[in-house]
């Protein structure tokens, strides 16, 4: 999109016309304490044809790669009619749908996706969209404690088998808020968080929610129907995280325990969106009927006109930012509407049993990787015999880096998996692997055949220790 900044004159004759001395006169109200320092680790400014280049060769990054990692993001067909018609014009070009009357075909699409969600996850309400999954689990924590109104604190258990990315995001975004996320450890042995240490975390303090991850970053499956019905027993909210392609064929969270979840978030991308180096992507949220007026983002409601015809338009918006201003269930202004309508798209095309045959088609080629890689020399299963869903951690052995046999495999055009040693050390030296429908009995034998001659130059040349500076 061509860019043209205002020239130097241009630039004063606008402050003279509003009777200001300078640019920074019209932020004077801003106190300095809350105003950053220089941004230091910003870059020098680039030229339109040095941006190009720097995006094709990231563009570049990805050619011809077969992804086995995802750690968040998945890799699933998506037939070609969805794209097709979400780049048409009445769609790719569609702007915030304040005026109903000229936005019926937006908001429609959006209701629909809202159905969609909400039938997916077993809940009575879906906004349409937030940014992505981890500012959506952000945002849900916020939501839990504004409408816990029974809770005394502003805590928040959170297991440490939620994505790592996500627990970063929410900590940056309500750690000043006076909200305390704690930590709850998962069992070492299955990979997934057991009640004691939900007792453990919680102590002799009230907590205003809890998270429950289904499946977990590692791909196992929690106890959901148990966690569920402990929260709600101390008072506390339950959030739960999940994969939507998953809810294809595990239980949905508004069914859990014998209340079910009340607020469910998760990153919408298995839903028709391609990986595309990471983004953009779209987080999704969904709620009861109770906590409706403390759910962010935008709502679209049916109706009829005066004359008895169908109509759909933005509702419940004196939650809104641009109604109540500061006051707002959030900061949340917009939505990821094109993202939102590839899904949409998406799940009319699939269906409930498309979405089921992709959900098994993912979880047996998963299995059959798994079998295919542990046949390598020294690959063991971290978490053996646990239910699981889309992924698995193996742990290399001790004579191997991970990240070091990983750039191996990338050197090969295969993304082998994600590298646990940061996130998790207590795991050794393990990575998380995944499959989809995508991978094909030849891709696997290919991932098999080189992890096996990795591993074996490793043996041959072990790895050399490292030092500290």
């Amino acid at each position: 999109m061509p860019f043209i900044p205002h020239t130097e004159q241009d630039i004063k004759a606008m402050l003279a016309r509003i009777g200001a001395d300078s640019i920074e006169d019209l932020f004077d109200e801003i106190p300095e304490e809350l105003r950053c320092d220089e941004l230091e680790q910003i870059p020098e400014r680039l030229s339109e044809m040095e941006v190009g280049r720097i995006m094709k060769q990231r563009a570049a990054q990805d050619a011809g790669a077969t992804c086995f990692i995802g750690a968040g993001a998945y890799q699933h067909h998506i037939p070609a009619a969805v794209w097709e018609i979400t780049t048409r014009g009445e769609y790719y070009t569609a702007y915030t749908p304040y005026q109903a009357e000229a936005s019926q075909g937006t908001l429609q699409l959006l209701y629909e996706y809202q159905t969609m969600m909400a039938n997916l996850t077993a809940m009575e309400a879906s906004n349409a969209s937030l940014y992505d999954g981890a500012s959506g689990l952000a945002e849900s924590v916020l939501m839990a404690v504004r409408g816990n109104k029974k809770a005394k604190s502003r805590r928040i258990l959170m297991p440490k088998s939620v994505h790592p990315n996500y627990r970063k995001v929410v900590h940056n975004i309500v750690n000043n808020q006076n909200i305390e996320l704690v930590e709850v450890d998962y069992q070492l042995e299955r990979g997934s968080t057991l009640i004691p240490a939900f007792d453990a975390a919680k102590g002799d303090d009230n907590i205003a929610a809890v998270v429950i991850p289904q499946p977990t970053f590692f791909g196992t499956l929690e106890d959901v129907n148990a966690i569920t019905d402990w929260a709600h027993k101390h008072k506390a909210l339950v959030i739960a995280v999940v994969n939507p392609m998953a809810l294809a064929i595990l239980t949905p969270p508004g069914e859990w325990g014998e209340k079910g979840a009340d607020i469910v978030c998760g990153e919408g991308q298995p839903m028709g969106i391609p990986l595309s180096s990471g983004g953009p992507y779209f987080g999704f949220m969904c709620t009861t009927k109770a906590l409706i007026r403390q759910m962010p983002g935008r709502i679209i409601g049916r109706t009829v006109d005066m004359d008895g015809k169908e109509g759909f338009a933005l509702t419940l918006q004196a939650r809104e930012q641009h109604i109540r201003r500061s006051k707002a269930t959030s900061n949340i202004c917009t939505n990821q509407g094109l993202m939102v309508t590839a899904a949409t798209i998406y799940m009319s095309i699939m269906g409930a049993e498309g979405l089921e045959r992709t959900a098994l088609a993912s979880h047996h080629n998963l299995k059959h990787l798994v079998r295919k890689l542990k046949a390598a020399t020294g690959i063991t299963e971290v978490f053996d015999g646990q239910p699981g869903f889309h992924e698995c951690v193996l742990r290399l052995p001790k004579n191997s880096d991970a990240q070091s046999v990983l750039r191996s495999l990338a050197a090969h055009n295969i993304l082998g998996g994600f590298d646990l040693s940061q996130d998790y050390p207590e795991l050794g030296n393990a990575i998380l692997v995944c499959s989809t429908e995508v991978h094909t009995e030849e891709d696997m034998d290919k991932y098999a055949e080189h992890l096996q001659r990795i591993l074996g130059l490793s043996h041959e040349c072990p790895v050399r220790p490292k030092f500290a500076n």
